[in-house]
Order: structure tokens, then sequence, then C-alpha cells
């Protein structure tokens, strides 16, 4: 089979694998990153979680959605990298631009120095709180969802989101006390 083909053959619920990365790439890319905090690394992870989803499709049941599946994969495969690589302390500093709209040069350096502060701060968080921040903020999961990404129930989740949401304030307005 050649590496066309590849891209190609895997059908799930009508989605081919080039369909998967095409959808859900960046999405996978952002979650590996969000954990290892390396970009080579994060580009390795979710080259990793597009094969194993090519590999394991039959195991896909449907019971919850392909971008959750998609995430809990890619979780995992995080995971085992932390535990086996040396993981580099690297701060996400790409930004949002908003097309369309016309800004002064004082906005946007503004915006951005909001939004490199809040990932830092992010990035502060154990990764506990910073996996359950990332899936319900950047990725919109539900509760539910994230327990599946992340193993946990969902009673866990919500209390990390809470524990989460509160250390992030204190983070921000300076309060950052470890309890």
């Amino acid at each position: 089979m050649g590496s066309e083909d590849f891209l190609y053959s895997a059908d799930m619920n009508g989605y081919t694998l080039e369909d998967l990365m095409n959808t859900y790439g960046q999405d996978v890319w952002n979650f590996a990153f969000s954990i290892c905090k390396n970009r080579q690394l994060a580009d390795d992870i979710a080259q990793d979680v597009f094969l194993q989803a090519y590999r394991h499709v039959a195991s896909f049941r449907g019971e919850s959605s392909v971008k959750t599946w998609l995430l809990k994969i890619t979780r995992n495969i995080s995971y085992n990298n932390r535990k086996s690589a040396f993981v580099r302390k690297v701060m996400l500093v790409d930004f949002v631009h908003r097309a369309g709209q016309s800004q002064s040069a004082e906005d946007i350096f503004l915006e951005q120095e909001a939004a490199n502060e809040v990932w830092l701060c992010v990035f502060r968080l154990p990764v506990k709180f910073r996996e359950v921040i990332v899936l319900d903020a950047k990725y919109h999961l539900s509760v539910s969802e994230i327990a599946g990404v992340l193993n946990i129930s969902e009673g866990t989740v919500k209390s990390r989101l809470h524990r989460a949401r509160k250390k992030m304030t204190g983070l921000l307005y300076g309060e950052g006390q470890r309890k």
C-alpha cells in the first residue's frame, strides 16, 4: 500500500484518515502541546495519534464523538511520552488574529499580552488542572466528555475545574499562593 493509499483507506463513520487529520489535526496538536509544552514533541505526538487511530479504527465504538476519541488517544500518547522523554519548558506564544477586524497596533499588542499572560498561567498549573481547563475552555467538551478523555469520574472533573479556575484567578490576580 502506497502512502497515497494510506491517506484515503481508513474509513470511520464516513471519515477518511485525511478527513480526520484535516478536521481534528490542529485540536490534537494543541492538546498534545498543552500537555508536553514542546512543539516538536507535539508534532510527533499528533502523528502518532493519527497512526494509532488508523490502526485501531475498528475499536471506535461510537460511544463518544470522534473528537473525544482522538483527544483521549492524544492524552494517552502524551503521557507516555512525558514519562519516557525529556520535556523542555516551552510557552505557547501563538496568538489569535481576528480576520476582518482592524485594530490599532496598541490594541493588538495589549490583546496579545493578555492572551500570553493567560497561557503562561495555564502552563503554571499542575497538569491535572491544566488538562481540564484546556479541554473545557479550548475544546468546549462537556463534563462527561472530559471525564471520558481523562478516564476519571464526572465529579472529579467538576472538582478539578473548580480548583483550576480558582488557581487561575489567583495566578492572574496575584493571589497565586499554593495551598
